[in-house]
């Protein structure tokens, strides 16, 4: 029973986590329609940076001035880059923030080193919440899934619940009546693409902190990044939580799971014959609990196409 609630726990909070970095994504493609391909980068930024700023203004500070710095980084490449090019379609703004995701690494690896740095929890928050049995659980986790959920309020309301979520809107949809009215629709796509780069910013900003910081973890995390947009549907941030949540709870749950197909027909005394055949049928679920995310996908990509909050084309 410990272990059920271990892994409940583990796949929560992970399931939160690649919500954080997902909603800037779903936040960017459901605004403007640019799949950003390196939005994967921005969370490496904010950890980066929050690296390297928290000797001189500690770790509290240097999350949010990372996360700050992360959103004004986006901020310059819509306005200097992906402006230019947006006219051009969709192609070619892949292809532009697939080539800056690349220079974003290299930068990193040429001011960092290509090995993982000593960024970790301050000892204030290195330390247990509570005991489940023998085992003690994390308040740095906790920590991680109060900011993830704070996060998801603090979008959601501002999208539905004031001003500056009716611009956004108007900008979206019907963009020359809002510049009718006076509303400068450049800088509202400038503004909502800062904002997507300041929540991955943030993400990796407190994550970095907890698992590994080094120039690959934007490759670790940014593919199922993308898993989760297209499970929860294209510009959906409701269906980006669900989908983090099921992702990691389901990860978590098939990693402790030691059996396989072969284990299952013995039950109905094909065991033996399962056993003989082998290969996929002998596979251990755990071993396979990487892939699961990437199956989930394909079948809701074969059952419901708009994902499991999006709206149909």
């Amino acid at each position: 029973m410990d272990a059920i609630v271990f892994a409940l726990l583990n796949g929560t909070i992970y399931g939160l986590l690649l919500f954080m970095v997902s909603a800037g994504l779903t936040l960017i493609f459901g605004m403007m329609g640019v799949l950003n391909f390196a939005h994967a980068s921005f969370y490496m930024l904010g950890a980066y940076f929050a690296f390297t700023l928290q000797p001189w203004l500690g770790f509290g500070f240097a999350v949010v001035a990372a996360a700050l710095l992360a959103g004004a980084v986006g901020m310059a490449v819509e306005r200097f880059f992906l402006r230019r090019v947006h006219r051009h379609g969709h192609a070619h703004e892949l292809l532009l923030t697939f080539g800056l995701s690349f220079i974003i690494a290299e930068l990193i690896k040429l001011f960092f080193g290509n090995h993982p740095v000593d960024y970790r929890v301050p000892a204030a928050l290195d330390g247990p919440a509570f005991a489940i049995g023998a085992q003690q659980y994390p308040l740095y986790r906790l920590l991680m899934g109060g900011v993830a959920l704070v996060m998801f309020g603090a979008v959601y309301l501002l999208l539905t619940r004031t001003r500056v979520g009716i611009v956004v809107r108007s900008a979206i949809y019907k963009p020359q009546m809002a510049e009718a009215l006076g509303h400068n629709v450049q800088r509202v796509f400038m503004g909502v693409f800062g904002v997507g780069a300041l929540l991955a910013g943030l993400a990796g900003a407190v994550a970095g902190a907890f698992y590994t910081t080094s120039p690959n973890m934007a490759l670790e995390i940014g593919v199922m990044v993308f898993v989760v947009v297209v499970v929860g549907g294209l510009g959906s941030l409701g269906g980006a939580m669900v989908a983090s949540l099921l992702l990691g709870i389901v990860t978590s749950f098939a990693v402790g799971v030691d059996a396989s197909l072969a284990d299952a027909l013995g039950l109905v005394g094909a065991g033996a014959w399962a056993e003989g055949i082998g290969g996929l049928l002998t596979l251990k679920l755990s071993s396979l609990a990487a892939t699961l995310p990437f199956a989930l996908m394909l079948l809701i990509l074969l059952v419901r196409p708009q994902g499991l909050m999006g709206e149909k084309a």
